[in-house]
């Protein structure tokens, strides 16, 4: 079943739940929580608002298998591997295999992140 067709809505009665840590050291575990806007569960397609409170620190680079496009909305978070800082109003385009993070985020920060186009294996 593809995404959703919304029309437009406060999506603020949509539940905000925690995003579970990765091993690969993904942008999740305590302080990192997630509000799903829509999501194709047959692709894995989501775009979703990604709040991290303030003094959340990630482990490990991250690279995914997929498309993610990502605005950040609100605060700021540190790429401590690019050794850069990303405010308010910046955007990323990262294609599959991007490496970025891991990430300090000292006064909280909230991105709207689209995820699409996942790699698939042939078999």
């Amino acid at each position: 079943m593809p995404k959703p067709q919304l029309e437009f809505f406060r999506p603020d009665r949509l539940p905000w739940r925690p995003v579970e840590g990765s091993a690969t050291g993904g942008a999740g575990g305590p302080g990192v929580m997630e509000k799903i806007l829509s999501h194709d569960p047959e692709t894995g397609d989501v775009t979703r608002l990604l709040r991290f409170d303030a003094g959340v620190e990630t482990s490990g680079t991250i690279a995914h298998d997929f498309w993610e496009e990502v605005w950040i909305l609100e605060g700021g978070l540190i790429d401590l591997g690019k050794s850069q800082t990303f405010t308010a109003g910046m955007y990323a385009c990262r294609p599959p295999g991007m490496l970025h993070g891991p990430y300090r985020v000292v006064g909280g920060c909230m991105t709207l992140e689209i995820r699409y186009g996942k790699t698939r294996r042939a078999g």
